[in-house]
C-alpha cells in the first residue's frame, strides 16, 4: 500500500475527487468514477471488473480499514488527509471517510450478457435509487445480468453503487440502445419478454412458470412502459389487493426475480 499524506484541498492530484457531488449530477467524461463507503471500497478491490487508480481517505481511516488498503495493488496511490481537507475538496461532509476513484474501461459485451438465463431489463428509469436498489435485487436473486437503455441513469453513480450494495460493480450490466432494440436482441436471444405492467388483461405473474431464459422488462415510475413497447413483449402483472395497482418499480423487479428464481433451472446444453 503507497500512501500518500495530503494538507491541502488544492493539490493536484486529487482533482478527480473536486466537487464529486455536481460532477455526478451533469455526469462525467473522463471514463471515472466514484466510489463511497467501507463496504463498496471492499467490493470494488475484491470482485469488480474495474481498475481502481486511486484511494482517498481520512486519516481516522487508515488504521480500522487495514485490512482492506493491504488488497491496494501496489502502484495504486493511497492519499490520506485530514477530514477538514477531504470535505473541502468533495464540496460536503464525507462522514464515512472514504472515497476511490475507478476507470470504466470498455463496455461489457452485449452478446455475452444475452447468454444469461435471466436478466433485468430497465427502460427509462433516470432514478439513482431505482436503479441501484434494481441491481442489489438482480443479484440477490440470481440474475445474470441488467440490461439498461441510454435513458435510463449511470448504474456507476456514486449513489447507486451504494444502493446497489456494491452490486453496480461486479453484475453484468451493458447500457444501449432503446427499448425496441432491446426486445429484439432478447428474442433473437431465445428469451420471454416479460414487460411488468398493471393492465388488468395481463397475465398474473404467480400463474407463470418462467421460462428456460427469462426477461424482466421494467419501465419508470408514474408512466410506466410504453403500450407499444408493451405490446412487443408477454405483458405480466402481480396480482394487489384491491384498490391498489403499483409499486415501486425496483421491488416489481424483486417481486417478479423471486418468482423466476423459485423455480429450479434446466441443465444447461
Amino acid at each position: 500500500m503507497k500512501t500518500v499524506s495530503i494538507s491541502d484541498a488544492g493539490d493536484p492530484r486529487l482533482a478527480p475527487y473536486v466537487s464529486i457531488r455536481e460532477r455526478d449530477l451533469t455526469g462525467r467524461s473522463d471514463g471515472r468514477f466514484i466510489v463511497e463507503g467501507k463496504v463498496t471500497l471492499a467490493i470494488l478491490l475484491e470482485r469488480s471488473r474495474f481498475e481502481v487508480e486511486s484511494v482517498f481517505i481520512g486519516q481516522s481511516r487508515v488504521e480500522p480499514l487495514s485490512e482492506i488498503l493491504a488488497r491496494v495493488p501496489e502502484d495504486v496511490p493511497v492519499y490520506v488527509a485530514p477530514q477538514s481537507v477531504m470535505d473541502q475538496v468533495a464540496g460536503f461532509p464525507i462522514h464515512r471517510g472514504i472515497l476511490a476513484c475507478a476507470r470504466k474501461g470498455e463496455p461489457y459485451d452485449l452478446e455475452k450478457l444475452l447468454k444469461a438465463r435471466t436478466l433485468l431489463v430497465l427502460n427509462g428509469i433516470s432514478n439513482h435509487d431505482n436503479v441501484g436498489a434494481a441491481f442489489r435485487n438482480a443479484a440477490a436473486f440470481g440474475a445474470g445480468g441488467v440490461l439498461l437503455d441510454e435513458q435510463s441513469c449511470d448504474p456507476l453513480y456514486r449513489k447507486s453503487i451504494r444502493v446497489s450494495a456494491g452490486a453496480a460493480l461486479w453484475l453484468p450490466y451493458a447500457q444501449a440502445g432503446t427499448g425496441e432494440n432491446h426486445v429484439a436482441w432478447l428474442k433473437n436471444a431465445g428469451f420471454d419478454v416479460w414487460a411488468m405492467t398493471p393492465r388488468t388483461t395481463a397475465e398474473e405473474l404467480h400463474r407463470l412458470r418462467p421460462f428456460p431464459k427469462t426477461a424482466i422488462l421494467l419501465g419508470p415510475e408514474g408512466p410506466g412502459l410504453a403500450d407499444a413497447l408493451i405490446d412487443l413483449c408477454r405483458p405480466v402483472r402481480i396480482a394487489m389487493a384491491g384498490g391498489f395497482d403499483s409499486i415501486n418499480v425496483a421491488t416489481a423487479g424483486a417481486v417478479a426475480l423471486a418468482h423466476c428464481h423459485a423455480f429450479p433451472q434446466p441443465p444447461e446444453r
